[in-house]
């Protein structure tokens, strides 16, 4: 395998390469060459801490906007809404908000409304004194008493039934309920984060979640981006992943063939960072020697007849599609660069790499 053709995991490695020219280490060093041209290597710190939050890896400006809200926020015991498609890491957004704030010496209590029955969610919330109902054999605190003094994460928030959004939407005002089956009004103190993978906006408008409970939840939103948005930061998670699954499975794989990296770049990722994560995870358990063996070929298989056979093929016929929606307008916010996620020199890069700068209509004189 030439030297330009890899990607390392591991620094040592490269004490060994003659001169590498296109060499990317990670994670002490993430490779330039996907980010923008002209340079090959960026210096960053360890890994765990690339963007200083525990558990979120990643360097892109989308994410970092993401961080300094959470930075802004954290401090603070208002209502925090997370909205983002599933797999983009919403629990951990939630996580680093309760870890930087006053309640971080208290507990952090989740629970996910679209897991838990319809019938028995109240209880759950709320708590129940025995014999409250059949099968109530003792008495059982809630999930906000379980959280006094700390956050209580709720997920999925949009799957909650109607009937119950009012109780909850009390709670979250008086900071006071009762336990199903008692008249005494128990007092805590909770900070909430709840979060969503719907449109709330939808559901108020079509009758199906509460105007005032949407706008109680929603006292500082946060829109966590999909990773097709995010799409600098696949290096870097490629390598958390595949240095943490190694490690777990007793593997020594040190690099990354360059033309795997390009497909997981180039893929738009449905399932978003839990879907990348499962991948890496099937390629580690796939690789036998130190060179990681990632199974682009499904990516291939999944392409319709119809749709450009290569990857190189396909990236021409995207960037060109994002280029003619934006009148052959690179930079700004409504330009290309914008539309495909990723900077304006990574673009004007893969443009000149793929020859599509020929492809631009010349005005009429």
């Amino acid at each position: 395998m030439a030297v330009s053709d890899v990607i390392v995991l591991n620094e040592r490695v490269t004490k060994s390469l003659a001169t590498p020219q296109r060499v990317t280490v990670l994670p002490w060093k993430a490779a330039n060459e996907y980010l923008s041209p002209g340079s090959t290597e960026l210096l960053l710190e360890d890994l765990g801490n690339t963007c200083g939050v525990e558990g979120i890896v990643g360097c892109s400006a989308a994410l970092r906007e993401v961080l300094d809200q959470i930075q802004t926020v954290a401090p603070t015991d208002s209502t925090v809404l997370i909205e983002g498609e599933t797999g983009t890491g919403k629990e951990l957004i939630a996580h680093a908000i309760h870890a930087r704030s006053r309640r971080r010496g208290g507990a952090f209590v989740k629970m996910n409304c679209a897991a838990i029955p319809h019938e028995l969610l109240e209880s759950e919330i709320f708590g129940h004194e025995k014999g409250a109902f059949t099968g109530a054999v003792a008495r059982k605190i809630g999930r906000f008493e379980a959280a006094h003094q700390g956050t209580l994460f709720m997920d999925e928030i949009g799957d909650m039934p109607l009937a119950l959004q009012a109780k909850v939407l009390r709670i979250l005002q008086e900071q006071e309920f009762e336990r199903l089956g008692s008249t005494m009004t128990q007092r805590v103190s909770v900070r909430v984060v709840a979060a969503t993978n719907q449109d709330l906006d939808r559901l108020v408008s079509e009758k199906q979640f509460r105007n005032d409970l949407y706008y109680r939840l929603s006292v500082f939103p946060i829109r966590v981006p999909p990773l097709r948005e995010r799409r600098d930061d696949i290096p870097l998670l490629v390598a958390y992943f595949a240095k943490m699954y190694s490690e777990r499975m007793n593997k020594q794989i040190e690099t990354i063939p360059s033309e795997a990296m390009e497909a997981l770049l180039d893929h738009d990722w449905p399932g978003n960072i839990r879907q990348l994560q499962n991948f890496v995870e099937r390629s580690v358990i796939l690789t036998a020697g130190r060179v990681l063996q990632c199974p682009i070929q499904e990516f291939l298989r999944r392409r319709t007849v119809a749709t450009p056979v290569t990857l190189k093929e396909c990236e021409r016929e995207h960037i060109l599609k994002a280029m003619k929606e934006s009148n052959w307008v690179i930079a700004g916010p409504h330009g290309a660069a914008a539309r495909l996620g990723m900077p304006r020199s990574t673009l004007m890069y893969r443009m000149r790499k793929l020859a599509i700068m020929n492809e631009r209509p010349v005005p009429a004189a």
